[in-house]
């Protein structure tokens, strides 16, 4: 049994591992708390934007809501936040 992924959710993978990447390095240099806290508040923030952007598709019609999008994005961002969890 092979599952297929839709070319789509790649794309929301892909920017999930940059946004996480990219928010991690952030709060690591200038948040003022211990990695733990820095690593959670991120996880947070990558919740909240990828599920954010796919409620802004579904009420304004700009874009198509997916819940799975939002799912995918998280998922790239916590390899991302992780990438970078582990070379501090």
């Amino acid at each position: 049994m092979t599952i297929k992924i839709a070319p789509d959710k790649w794309k929301h993978f892909f920017a999930g591992i940059v946004m996480g990447a990219v928010l991690q390095i952030t709060a690591i240099t200038f948040l003022p708390f211990t990695v733990i806290v820095a690593t959670l508040i991120v996880f947070a923030i990558v919740v909240s934007v990828s599920y954010g952007f796919e409620l802004y598709s579904k009420f304004t019609g700009h874009g198509h809501y997916d819940f799975m999008d939002a799912v995918a994005s998280v998922a790239g961002g916590v390899l991302g936040m992780a990438i970078i969890f582990l070379f501090q």
